[in-house]
């Protein structure tokens, strides 16, 4: 009963934070176009999570040094990943940007199946299934070939990835505290950003900053609301949850991201990546089915063989 009780809430925080990240493109955006090009924003974000978190985990030392080196690796891969995907909303489309990304429960899959040797259900193969058709749908309309375009999107594809490791290892491994967690992300993200930014675009011309007043408050929102709170949760419940269901759920930033650039961003969606997402939505459903099915039949984590 406990272990259902917290797997459903760790379902719902992955699903709020997946919404919660659906607008994640739009502050980056913002830093961008306020003074801090390429990697650079995701740099000063990232930073300010981790300098936000950094008192809290001088309180608590012993839990960092007690807790397992691989899973704090696992993490700060993590970070790593959400680095590469943050500096993507930069140069890509934002669509095209998360719709990348999610390929993790492809990764995710077939870590845990071949290389792990964990059951996969039918269901979840449907799902891998109609999520890979609908990035292809989405990718090749207009006749392309579905190949990611520009650094962006080749970005997203290798974020994906390496989630898809981060989030199986940090599965396996001895949970680490949700505080440390956070501050391990961030810090993973700050420096896989610090070493991306002069590859990116050069150092920014900090005097040419028009409004340094405006730019504070928002990367240290950001950076607190994002990479502070928000992955702190995540890393909660990623460590209760099926790395590719950790994958799926949080396709509600799908939905949530594509809608707001459209609306805010002019990127408008043609019918055919219109029916990719709808397909990367259906995969989520599918996903999710066997949850509630093995549930009330008293299962907690909707496994079946």
């Amino acid at each position: 009963m406990i272990l259902a009780r917290e797997t459903r809430l760790a379902t719902a925080i992955v699903i709020a934070i997946g919404v919660l990240y659906g607008l994640y493109w739009m502050p980056v955006r913002q830093i961008a176009e306020m003074g801090l090009p390429g990697a650079w924003g995701t740099f000063a974000i990232t930073l300010t999570g981790s300098l936000l978190l950094l008192p809290r985990i001088l309180r608590r030392t012993d839990a960092v040094r007690a807790a397992d080196p691989m899973a704090l690796t696992a993490v700060a891969l993590g970070g790593a990943a959400f680095a590469l995907y943050s500096i993507g909303f930069v140069y890509g489309r934002v669509a095209m940007i998360i719709l990348l990304w999610f390929l993790t429960p492809i990764w995710s899959t077939l870590i845990t199946r071949f290389i792990l040797g964990w059951p996969t259900t039918r269901l979840r193969l449907w799902a891998i299934f109609a999520g890979l058709a609908g990035l292809l749908v989405m990718l090749g309309a207009g006749g392309q070939v579905p190949l990611p375009r520009g650094i962006g999107e080749w970005m997203a594809l290798l974020a994906g990835m390496i989630w898809a490791v981060s989030t199986t290892g940090v599965r396996l491994r001895p949970e680490v505290e949700p505080i440390t967690a956070g501050f391990i992300f961030t810090l993973g993200a700050a420096l896989t950003s610090l070493a991306l930014a002069p590859l990116l675009a050069p150092w920014p011309d900090l005097g040419a900053i028009a409004n340094p007043a405006a730019l504070i408050p928002v990367a240290i929102g950001t950076g607190a609301l994002w990479w502070g709170t928000a992955m702190a949760a995540l890393m909660w419940a990623a460590a209760r949850l099926d790395p590719a269901r950790v994958g799926i759920l949080l396709m509600a930033e799908v939905l949530i991201g594509t809608a707001t650039a459209a609306l805010w961003a002019g990127e408008t969606l043609s019918f055919a990546e219109i029916l990719g997402g709808a397909l990367v939505l259906v995969a989520a459903v599918l996903e999710i089915w066997p949850t509630r099915r093995a549930n009330g039949a008293g299962g907690a984590d909707g496994s079946t063989s």
